[in-house]
């Protein structure tokens, strides 16, 4: 299958540039794949759109200040983003600004030494074991907005640029489909009986990377770190066995369980990391619905959703979503496809 076969054309003043308040005064473009129905929405709608008995499984992952701001040994500006642990002391990260190997870094007093560079862009960084580099970041570091998002951030986005739900530090971008809950919405789906279970997907740098190879089979797609609990499982499983709809509140959740699906064992407990690319013709094994941004042209993540509801229909919907100025990307409107 041809890359360019996932390609549209956005107008650029559709990316939003910032969140809409309240978070679910987003719109929703909800889509029915039983009957072909589009219908546009707001998020807020959720409660007359979800049935008493569907399951939403959430992500708690939580976004960190992950962008540090420093100089080189020699003088020289750069710009380090760190994307996850390696061991005590050592992460792995990108780096903005020429480096070498050994070379020490500032930052805010603490010195961070490059210690390996990899062919893919990558660096590795050591410093003081004893640093809680979460800590030292939560104080020193920034959100790291998107490249399509074309400002710096502000206090703001430390809220917004995050779920109400998330836990567990260590995301450099929001599984952006969790950024429409609001605690009344949750708690409105809650009282009427729909209930919610959790995965833990930490999302990398890779999430807005193209696909840069002409075949799509031929792309090597990047890694990320996910859990899925046994309570997760026993949740799912039980709402399958008595016919009620699982729904992934984005694409975040829908590799986490796919991924914990395809072990030897069958869909069972998961801990580590996801190298898994889903395209046409594959399907899902446990998702039935998803909740989701509208995504890059040629990405890994609407090849995903394609999945679900087919190539063809998904760009109609783009499309649809595109002449309606519906708002695009992290900060933008969802989408929501149910059979």
């Amino acid at each position: 299958m041809q890359t360019a076969d996932f390609d549209y054309i956005l107008p650029p003043e559709l990316i939003a540039q910032d969140a809409i308040e309240p978070r679910d005064a987003a719109r929703l473009l909800h889509y029915s794949l039983g009957n072909k129905l589009r219908q546009d929405k707001h998020v807020k709608d959720l409660p007359h759109i979800l049935r008493p008995d569907d399951l939403l499984v959430l992500n708690t992952t939580k976004v960190f200040p992950a962008r540090l701001f420093g100089e080189k040994d020699t003088g020289g500006q750069i710009e380090i983003l760190l994307i996850h642990p390696i061991q005590p002391g050592a992460w792995r990260c990108m780096i903005r600004g020429k480096v070498r190997e050994n070379t020490e870094l500032l930052v805010d007093k603490e010195t961070f030494t490059v210690t390996t560079l990899h062919e893919n862009g990558e660096r590795d960084i050591r410093f003081d074991p004893d640093l809680d580099i979460f800590a030292f970041a939560d104080k020193h570091g920034h959100i790291p907005l998107p490249p399509y998002i074309k400002r710096e951030d502000n206090e703001a986005d430390r809220t917004r640029y995050q779920s109400v739900f998330a836990q567990q530090s260590g995301s450099v971008a929001a599984p952006t489909a969790s950024l429409h809950f609001t605690e009344s919405l949750l708690n409105q789906l809650g009282e009427m009986g729909v209930e919610q279970a959790h995965v833990e997907l930490h999302v990398g740098p890779g999430t807005f990377k193209p696909v840069n190879e002409e075949r799509i089979e031929d792309y090597h797609i990047h890694k990320e770190r996910c859990i899925c609990p046994i309570e997760t499982v026993n949740t799912i499983n039980r709402a399958k066995k008595e016919g009620r709809r699982v729904i992934a509140v984005g694409t975040t959740v829908v590799r986490t369980l796919e991924t914990a699906a395809r072990q030897e064992t069958g869909f069972n407990a998961f801990d580590g990391w996801s190298e898994l690319f889903l395209y046409p013709p594959h399907e899902f094994k446990v998702v039935d619905g998803l909740l989701t941004n509208f995504h890059l042209p040629k990405s890994s993540l609407l090849m995903l959703v394609s999945c679900l509801c087919g190539r063809e229909e998904l760009l109609e919907l783009y499309q649809h979503a595109i002449h309606e100025a519906y708002r695009f990307y992290s900060y933008g409107d969802a989408m929501l496809i149910l059979p």
